[in-house]
């Protein structure tokens, strides 16, 4: 009760298990526990394994092109789609992301850039399981549920 202090959100270690070299280009969705640094260029996504306290960082040579699903997101290089960071997302100086950013919380460098929407989720969880994208509305449709739709006519909807 008084006197206990608020235990800080445990930071990301320099401890990885994989690394994506600066000659590698990989295509295809990578799913990954543990630490993911990325020197090289990912196409496809990179989603953590639920329940792992996972980190994913990305060097500022590193590219990554499609979205990412991790708890502990470092950035210091390019990418190129949506960023969910369940627990903590660094953007370093170097930093540049075309895409959505879904993070609980954020630390932002100088010379950082996100080119989309800075959207806070207070609940991690199912942060990193959503389907549909979080902040749309009722009546904005997804890529997916565009298919076959017509455009109302300015009229009321029922």
């Amino acid at each position: 009760m008084l006197g206990k202090k608020k235990q800080k959100p445990r930071r990301p270690t320099g401890h990885f298990d994989t690394l994506v070299s600066s000659k590698a280009t990989i295509h295809g969705d990578v799913h990954f526990s543990g630490g993911l640094h990325v020197d090289g260029k990912v196409c496809g996504t990179l989603i953590a394994d639920d329940g792992s306290d996972a980190v994913l960082r990305i060097s500022e040579v590193g590219t990554v092109e499609g979205d990412i699903r991790a708890p502990h997101v470092i950035v210091n290089g390019t990418v190129q789609g949506d960023v969910y960071a369940s627990a903590h997302l660094e953007l370093a100086e170097n930093a540049a992301i075309h895409g959505n950013v879904y993070y609980n919380l954020i630390e932002m460098a100088m010379g950082a850039s996100v080119n989309g929407n800075l959207v806070h989720q207070s609940e991690p969880s199912g942060l990193l399981t959503q389907n549909r994208k979080p902040g749309l509305g009722v009546d904005t449709p997804t890529a997916s549920d565009s298919a076959g739709v017509e455009e109302d006519s300015g009229g009321a909807r029922e």
